[in-house]
């Protein structure tokens, strides 16, 4: 199975046919999607400016959303870097049992979800980059009441979500579904008194 940096490469190759090229860009997001699959693939075509059932992209435009991920991929692989080294530590220095922060970070390791958007259409506009810097920062300071990526305050409790947590704080701005541990416990609660449930 070829990895996300042979996929790239396969992107960019003029020499590989325009078919195989969108095709490798889609198998990258298989290795790597903040927002999930179908999410951040909308958000690329969209930053990009072509459409996700354009089958004769430009070629440009296939290389600029390549560009977009591999760039939110190198801020997430250095998270990645810093949060194992810091984990390495803590268990040198005699701190076993992982905290919040840690059990969020089990089931986003290699960045898939990281920034879940349960709707493929609702997710954030900015830069996949800047989305991650902004959540990383959360995950290193204390708890806020807001979104991390877009401070926005209306967040709602949702069940029935298509990922790991099923159920959380999704953000009725932005569409992410924000890691608690980077919630109060006020926020948490305020939360889930707005929930909503989500219908398969």
């Amino acid at each position: 199975m070829a990895g996300f940096r042979s996929l790239a490469r396969q992107v960019r190759d003029p020499r590989c046919d325009l078919a195989l090229r969108r095709y490798s860009l889609r198998k990258c997001l298989e290795r790597f999607a903040p927002y999930g699959h179908r999410a951040t693939w909308d958000h690329l075509c969209a930053r990009a400016g072509f459409d996700p059932e354009d089958r004769s992209v430009d070629p440009a435009r296939l290389v600029a959303a390549l560009d977009e991920l591999e760039e939110a991929r190198a801020v997430w692989l250095g998270y990645e870097v810093e949060f194992a080294e810091r984990r390495r530590k803590e268990k040198h220095g005699g701190l076993r049992r992982p905290g919040s922060v840690d059990d969020w970070h089990r089931l986003t390791w290699g960045g898939f979800g990281v920034a879940w958007c349960d709707d493929p259409r609702v997710h954030p506009r900015e830069p996949l980059a800047e989305v991650l810097r902004r959540l990383i920062a959360a995950l290193e300071r204390e708890p806020g009441a807001a979104c991390p990526v877009c401070r926005g305050a209306r967040l709602r409790w949702r069940y029935g979500l298509d990922h790991e947590p099923s159920a959380g704080p999704v953000c009725a701005d932005c569409g992410i579904l924000v890691p608690r541990p980077v919630l109060t416990t006020e926020a948490l609660a305020d939360a889930r008194r707005s929930k909503v449930l989500v219908s398969a």
